[in-house]
C-alpha cells in the first residue's frame, strides 16, 4: 500500500483522495483486524487447529485483495474500504495463528528465535512489495497508469497460493492435538518435529508434560474466555500482552510502513527514488530482524524491547527537529541525516517491537487460553494502528515534522513501562509461565486461593487449574 498510495493511477482512480481519506483507507484495515482478533481468530484456531485457521485467513485476504484490485470510478473509495476491511479480517487470523503455531512446536530454549523467523518472513515480504512497487513505477504508459497499481496489488495472490499449498505439508501442533484428545497424532507430530522416534524417551517425557499441563487446565477451559478478565494471574498476562501490542504500533512503525515514500518525497526526493530507498530500507530490515533471532534469546525480551524504544526515540527526535531547523529542504545535509536516521529507526524497531511483541504474547498464556489470549491481546495492536495511521497524515498536514515528536514520546513512555512492569520470559518453557506470572499473586493470596477460588472444584477437593503453578 505504501507504494500504491503515490502511484498516479491510484490517485486518478480514486479521484485524488485527501490525506484524511488516505488515513481512513489505511486505518479501516485495522477495524477488520480488531473485529477478527476478538470474534473470529481464536474460535477458528481453537476449533479447527492452527493450520486450518491460517489457511482460512489467507483465503479471506485473497478475497479482500480482489475487491481492492477492482476499485475504480465513483465507487472506488467504497470498494477500497470494503476490501481493506476484508483483508484485515483475514490477516488478523494469519498473524495470530502462525506465531501461535511456531510457539507451540518450538523447544523452550530456542522458542524466541523460531517465532522471530515469522517476522523475518514478514519483513522479507515487505521488501519484495517495495521492490515490486519500484519496478511498477517504471511502467509509465497509459496502460501502466491504469493497470500498474492493480498488478502490484494482485501479485499477492502468488505467495498466498504458495502458503495454501505449503501449510498442509506441516504437522499440526502437539499441544492442540492433545487438547483435542488426539494423543497418538500428537506423539507422531512431536516425534516428527523433534526428528526422533515416537518411542524415544525425550518424546515420551515432553508429551507427558504437555498432557499433564492440558489436564491441569481442562476444567479452567470450561470457565470460558471471561476467566482471562476475572482471574487476576491470567489478567496480569492479558493486559501486559495487549499493552505491548498497542505500544508496538504507537511507536510509529505503522506510519513508517504506510507513509515512508511520502516522507521521503517531503524531503524533496523524486518518486522513483523514494521507492528505491524504501526498497533498500525494507531489505536492510530483513538483516536486522535476522540479528534479532539471536538477540531475543541471548539478551532476553525485556532488554531488547527497551533498547529498541530508545533507539527509535532518538531517530524520531532528529527527524522531527532537523526539518524545523532547516525548513523547505534548504539544507540537503539535514535531509540526508533524516534519511539515515530513518534507517536507524528501522534497526531499532527490528531488534525490538517488530518481533518481540509477538514472541512475548505468544508464549505467556496457558495452552488452553493461548489462542484466546493472543487474539484479545492482538486487538490492542489494531487500536494502536488505527490511532497512529490517522495521526500521521493529518499531523504532517497540520504540524509538519513535529508529528515525529508524538511518536518519540510514546517510545520513551513505553521503555519505562516495559522496564518496570514486564518480567523476563526467555529460557522458560511454556508450562513454567504459571510460576512466573503467579508468584506475586500467590505469595499475597495463598490462603484465599486455597479456600476461595472456584468453590465448585474445591468442594470436590481439586485445586484451581488456572492458579496452580507448575514446577520449574
Amino acid at each position: 500500500m505504501a507504494t500504491i498510495y503515490i502511484h498516479p493511477g491510484f490517485i486518478q482512480s480514486l479521484h485524488k483522495p485527501t490525506k484524511a481519506m488516505t488515513g481512513l483507507i489505511t486505518s479501516i484495515y485495522y477495524l477488520g483486524t480488531w473485529l477478527s482478533y476478538l470474534f473470529v481468530s481464536h474460535p477458528l484456531a481453537d476449533r479447527f487447529g492452527r493450520r486450518v485457521a491460517a489457511a482460512t485467513g489467507v483465503l479471506i485476504t485473497a478475497v479482500g485483495a480482489a475487491i481492492q484490485t477492482a476499485s475504480k470510478g465513483h465507487g472506488g473509495v467504497a470498494m477500497m474500504i470494503a476490501g481493506r476491511i476484508v483483508c484485515g479480517v483475514g490477516l488478523a487470523i494469519v498473524s495470530t495463528s502462525v506465531p501461535l503455531y511456531q510457539s507451540e512446536i518450538s523447544p523452550a530454549k530456542h522458542r524466541g528465535r523460531y517465532v522471530v523467523i515469522n517476522h523475518v518472513g514478514l519483513v522479507a515480504g515487505l521488501a519484495i512489495a517495495f521492490w515490486v512497487g519500484y519496478g511498477i513505477s517504471h511502467w509509465e504508459s497509459a496502460r501502466g497508469t491504469y493497470y500498474g497499481w492493480r498488478v502490484s496489488m494482485a501479485l499477492q495472490f502468488i505467495p498466498e497460493a504458495v502458503f495454501l499449498f505449503g501449510v498442509f505439508l506441516c504437522p499440526e501442533t502437539p499441544r492442540w492435538l492433545v487438547e483435542s484428545g488426539r494423543i497418538d497424532a500428537a506423539k507422531r507430530s512431536l516425534a516428527w518435529l523433534r526428528a526422533l522416534s515416537p518411542t524415544d524417551q525425550r518424546v515420551v517425557v515432553e508429551l507427558e508434560e504437555i498432557e499433564q499441563d492440558v489436564q491441569n487446565r481442562r476444567s479452567a477451559t470450561e470457565q470460558g474466555w471471561t476467566v482471562l478478565f476475572t482471574n487476576r494471574p491470567l489478567f496480569n498476562r492479558l493486559w501486559r500482552a495487549a499493552l505491548l501490542q498497542f505500544m508496538a504500533q504507537m511507536c510509529g512503525n505503522t506510519s513508517m510502513k504506510y507513509y515512508l515514500p511520502s516522507i521521503f518525497m517531503s524531503l524533496g526526493i523524486e518518486r522513483k527514488l523514494t521507492l528505491m530507498i524504501g526498497g533498500i530500507e525494507s531489505t536492510l530490515k530483513i538483516g536486522c530482524t535476522v540479528i534479532d533471532t539471536w538477540l531475543v534469546d541471548r539478551y532476553g525480551r525485556r532488554l531488547t524491547l527497551v533498547a529498541s524504544c530508545l533507539v527509535m526515540s532518538f531517530a524520531l527526535l532528529l527527524n522531527g527537529a532537523l526539518p524545523q531547523a532547516y525548513p523547505n529542504n534548504i539544507n540537503h545535509a539535514a535531509d540526508y541525516v533524516c534519511i539515515l536516521f530513518i534507517f536507524i529507526y528501522t534497526f531499532g524497531y527490528s531488534i525490538g517491537f517488530g518481533p518481540a511483541a509477538w514472541v512475548y504474547g505468544s508464549e505467556i498464556f496457558p495452552t488452553n487460553f493461548r489462542a484466546r489470549g493472543l487474539n484479545i491481546a492482538a486487538s490492542g495492536s489494531s487500536i494502536g494502528s488505527i490511532i497512529s495511521s490517522q495521526t500521521w497524515p493529518i499531523g504532517m498536514s497540520k504540524i509538519g515534522s513535529k508529528t515525529h515528536f508524538i511518536f518519540m514520546s510514546t517510545n520513551l513512555v513505553s521503555a519505562i513501562i516495559i522496564w518496570l512492569l514486564y518480567p523476563e520470559t526467555s529460557q522458560r518453557s511454556l508450562e513454567d509461565m504459571e510460576s512466573l506470572f503467579n508468584k506475586d499473586y500467590q505469595s499475597r493470596h495463598s490462603l484465599e486461593v486455597e479456600h476461595d477460588t472456584y468453590h465448585d472444584h474445591d468442594e470436590e477437593g481439586a485445586t484451581s487449574p488456572v492458579i496452580k503453578a507448575t514446577s520449574t
